[in-house]
């Protein structure tokens, strides 16, 4: 993992990088590690320290992001940024606790840069470490309500020396040994201290309770294109999915949204419509294209489907389906 520092360095005086420990984990939220490498090198080549990133435009900032998903985190990386930059003299603080006080920098978070980057010995509970603890101590109570439980026994064992080399490690263990389904006990370092491994019950633990059905919402999405082939799009407001990205005129997304094109034309359906998940729903989106002149278009040289978030990106390409009708 790039954002790495093995313990061998370590012992040879090197010393992780906090902002590299802080992008690394903002962008590691609700996404895997396979998926982030690419991201995190490039934007470490492009923004090499904080203070590099909080000079960054937006709109760049916002283009590289885009792929990963969960737009509010990307939107916080730049306010966080800044403010380190700006009133911190581009030094992170070095306690949790202080951590926590930054835009968008939360408990785990807040614990994972304190242990690996300043050896503070507190308890950094991912996904993954939640279910090495869980079964190490054989903890029935389901997910999510365990999590204060969790917590606290990952504090328990977390050592005064190390922290941060025990936080990787436990987290490896999950990932690579501790898995959801068929864990590799024989091969587990921590067997003999395992109290569901010895119960027989390590498969069926951590417990979580039955999730609810997402709901399913609808929407309306418009694609407009002059002769020139420059694309009418819009910058989504700051709160709310995919805030402050650019992408396609929409609706509403409901169980019954209202058509919305953003100016008079001969719209046209495509033939494919777009489906997306987001955490708490699914969306399907209609989309409608015309061929018209207006103003406030981007230039077809500055358009880039490839900077789009990926909802937008898939209505571009369901257009491309469409039967476009002749400029106005």
């Amino acid at each position: 993992m790039p954002w790495r520092v093995s313990p061998q360095d370590r012992a040879s005086g090197v010393r992780p990088d906090p902002y590299r420990i802080w992008l690394s984990e903002v962008m590691l939220q609700q996404t895997t590690v396979a998926a982030v490498r690419d991201y995190f090198r490039r934007f470490t080549a492009r923004w090499p320290d904080v203070e590099a990133l909080a000079a960054a435009e937006d709109g760049a900032v916002m283009a590289e992001w885009a792929g990963l998903g969960y737009y509010a985190r990307a939107r916080n990386l730049l306010k966080c940024a800044r403010v380190v930059a700006q009133e911190m003299d581009g030094q992170f603080p070095q306690t949790a606790a202080e951590l926590q006080k930054l835009p968008g920098i939360g408990p785990y978070t807040a614990g994972a840069i304190a242990a690996i980057a300043y050896d503070e010995p507190v308890a950094v509970v991912d996904g993954n470490v939640e279910r090495v603890v869980s079964r190490l101590f054989a903890v029935q109570t389901p997910l999510p309500a365990a999590k204060p439980e969790l917590t606290d026994l990952t504090a328990q064992i977390t050592p005064q020396s190390r922290p941060g080399d025990f936080a990787q490690a436990m987290m490896d263990l999950g990932a690579t040994i501790c898995t959801p389904r068929n864990p590799a006990c024989a091969i587990c370092p921590l067997i003999a201290d395992c109290d569901a491994q010895s119960q027989g019950i390590a498969a069926d633990l951590p417990r979580k309770l039955a999730k609810k059905p997402k709901p399913t919402r609808l929407g309306f999405a418009y694609v407009a294109m002059n002769a020139a082939g420059d694309v009418l799009l819009e910058r989504r407001p700051e709160k709310g999915l995919l805030g402050g990205m650019l992408g396609f005129p929409g609706s509403e997304w409901s169980e019954a949204p209202t058509p919305a094109p953003p100016l008079r034309s001969d719209w046209q359906e495509a033939d494919a419509e777009v489906r997306h998940t987001f955490t708490h729903f699914h969306l399907i989106l209609r989309v409608f294209v015309t061929r018209t002149e207006g103003a406030n278009f981007t230039p077809g040289g500055d358009f880039a489907p490839g900077d789009l978030p990926t909802l937008m990106r898939k209505v571009w390409d369901a257009a491309q389906s469409a039967d476009w009708p002749q400029p106005e």
